[in-house]
């Protein structure tokens, strides 16, 4: 990679949503047990959660989409979910530079520790965040699918 271009970050908008579907898809971050229009839809009509889209800039805003971050808070705990860049872009700091932006807006919510969860197997982004200044804790992750129960 040679450069990169000067990077927009901003909120997503609703004309995203197919190009942010598609970058999930291609960085594997779709699951069959969650439905990814549903997850946006939550995200931006919840106000402690945002979902941040990156690219570059052209006359009308975002003229390639190259990257997403989705943060929240549960009140407590500020979470990472979704952080994607494009194949193409990677190793070029995109997202060390979208985790700050959700780490900047989380802190702005009044959020002093930011959490995440990343699959046992995924070493990858395990290093990635490492990199970044974040360290495995020692936690038991419990969970309960609330649409599986009446």
């Amino acid at each position: 990679m040679t450069g990169v271009p000067p990077l927009d970050i901003r909120p997503f908008e609703a004309g995203d949503q197919s190009a942010v579907i598609a970058l999930w898809q291609a960085c594997d971050l779709l699951r069959p047990w969650n439905d990814s229009a549903s997850d946006i839809a939550l995200c931006v009509d919840t106000p402690a959660s945002n979902l941040f889209v990156a690219g570059t800039v052209g006359e009308d805003g975002i003229a390639a989409l190259w990257a997403t971050i989705m943060c929240g808070s549960d009140g407590h705990r500020g979470w990472l979910y979704y952080l994607a860049v494009d194949q193409e872009r990677r190793h070029a700091g995109i997202a060390r530079s979208m985790v700050r932006y959700a780490e900047n807006w989380l802190a702005g919510q009044g959020i002093g520790k930011v959490e995440l969860m990343i699959r046992p197997e995924n070493d990858a982004v395990r290093e990635f965040y490492e990199r970044v200044g974040y360290e495995v804790e020692p936690r038991l992750v419990m969970s309960r699918r609330l649409q599986d129960h009446a």
